[in-house]
């Protein structure tokens, strides 16, 4: 949530920011209006306490000596009256404030190409060999002919866009949320987590799912809860309505979660196979540092996730957002693509942000410094990774021309041993 006297000294900035990502759920004039409204009353609010006071102690001064005091108590009285009506609009001003500031989205970093959807995203660097030989087979071919999911059965218990593994795919699946979770824990040190897969409404609206979001969230209406879209929103709210000592930051936590999404725009080639499903796992990086540290964080947070894709030799791409493809809360963000050769696409398997304290306004998370006042903390949080999307990639680049799949040497510990995954016969 944006600070709203950001708001009231910078509108142009503001506006300017919503044009940028094509933001058209806010209300700004609207905001800006009820604002100075709401502002307005609360002030005659204090002057009529004021004058109420004055007018009281003037009372008490006439009955003490005996004089008539009528007058001042009716004064007083239709003072209040006008106080209490005013009180009842300021507290409706207030709702509809809210309600609009909510749907403010953060402000893009000065750093952030500016460009409608996708076309201001800017290429930052390459790893990896991208030259493959024709004629590879799709993950969603090859996989079945592995023994590693069946997405036919998946379909009949749950219905499209959900995935059964089986045997070798299930235990793959395993050793990458370990392998995954070793690699963050040990070598980057973040603390593993592990979180509810249902949220309160407070904790989905802290870190800016709702309520833009909501229609994309499986909820539980009778309880009041929502599946999580990913594991940013259980670990961000661990610390909501908190103030940490600057001596705790930076925090960094690590959660592998299945993450709930309805993915209602999904449709065409993408609903083929792992690349876009209902439901998925997901190990998740979440950190809470320091503002004046917070575009180093995001630094290192990118290093990270790269860190696992290079161990699993996969090829990506880096690529910084334009402004017309940030989301809603991120001030930055990079994405992390896998390079899917049997399809000759990107995939994205990493987004990494920076919130700034964004998210930590809406849930109130704050420090205190070293001068002893409280600050509201930054938070980021980044993929580490999709295993869907990973898996993709690990059939499709490590696939040899007699139709089996060698396992990276990183992973092959978390297999015992197992070097290569063959078609089941």
């Amino acid at each position: 949530m944006l600070d709203l006297k950001l708001i009231r000294s910078r509108p142009d900035d503001v506006r300017r920011a919503l044009e940028a990502k094509g933001e058209t759920g806010a209300d700004l004039n609207r905001l800006l209006e009820i604002d100075q409204i709401w502002r307005a009353k609360l002030a005659r609010v204090e002057e009529l306490r004021a004058e109420r006071n004055r007018r009281s102690q003037e009372v008490a001064r006439r009955r003490k000596v005996g004089e008539e005091a009528g007058d001042l108590i009716e004064e007083t009285r239709r003072l209040s009256g006008e106080q209490g009506d005013l009180e009842n609009e300021i507290k409706e001003l207030k709702t509809e404030l809210d309600r609009l500031h909510e749907w403010i989205p953060n402000l893009p970093h000065a750093s952030v190409p500016i460009g409608p959807a996708e076309t201001a995203n800017q290429e930052i660097r390459r790893w990896g060999d991208f030259s493959f030989p024709q004629g590879r087979q799709p993950h969603w071919k090859i996989g079945p002919e592995l023994g590693l999911f069946d997405l036919d059965i998946a379909a009949k218990i749950s219905g499209a866009g959900f995935t059964l593994f089986t045997g070798a795919g299930a235990r793959l699946e395993r050793a990458l949320i370990n392998f995954l979770l070793d690699w963050h824990t040990k070598r980057h040190g973040y603390t593993e987590i592990a979180p509810p897969l249902m949220v309160r409404r407070e904790s989905a609206f802290g870190t800016g799912q709702l309520p833009k979001l909501e229609e994309d969230m499986y909820a539980s209406e009778k309880d009041g809860l929502f599946l999580i879209p990913t594991a940013e929103v259980p670990l961000t709210n661990i610390y909501r309505e908190e103030v940490l000592a600057a001596s705790r930051l930076p925090i960094y936590l690590t959660a592998y979660t299945s993450c709930f999404r309805r993915e209602a725009g999904a449709y065409g080639r993408d609903t083929r196979g792992l690349v876009r499903v209902h439901q998925f796992g997901k190990v998740e990086l979440v950190k809470f540092v320091k503002p004046e540290t917070s575009y180093d964080e995001l630094e290192k947070l990118v290093q990270n996730a790269e860190a696992v894709l290079q161990a699993l030799e996969l090829p990506y791409r880096v690529v910084v957002l334009g402004s017309g493809d940030l989301s809603f809360a991120a001030a930055k963000c990079y994405d992390l693509e896998l390079w899917a050769p049997a399809e000759e696409r990107w995939l994205e398997i990493s987004s990494c942000s920076n919130f700034e304290d964004f998210q930590a306004r809406r849930a109130g998370i704050r420090y205190r410094g070293e001068d002893g006042k409280v600050h509201f903390v930054h938070t980021l949080n980044g993929s580490g990774v999709a295993l869907p999307r990973l898996l993709v990639a690990l059939l499709e680049v490590h696939q040899t021309a007699s139709g089996e799949v060698k396992i990276p040497a990183s992973l092959q510990p978390y297999m015992d041993g197992l070097e290569i995954l063959t078609p089941v016969q």
